[in-house]
């Protein structure tokens, strides 16, 4: 159930990128694909970076 999150990120960068490559083919606003991709590339390394940390004694 924890790998549905990872290939659904990582499905959302393929995804932008596409949108990305249309997009300096000028078939696809460029202004919309970039952030898109930035989007996608952030969640996906914020996903990473929180993934194992120490949260404490309880």
């Amino acid at each position: 159930m924890k790998a549905i999150i990872p290939i659904s990120l990582l499905l959302c960068i393929l995804v932008a990128f596409f949108l990305n490559i249309l997009g300096l083919m000028r078939i696809f606003p460029i202004y919309i694909s970039s952030p898109l991709l930035f989007l996608a590339l952030f969640l996906f390394l914020s996903f990473l970076n929180n993934r194992k940390k120490f949260k404490g004694f309880h």
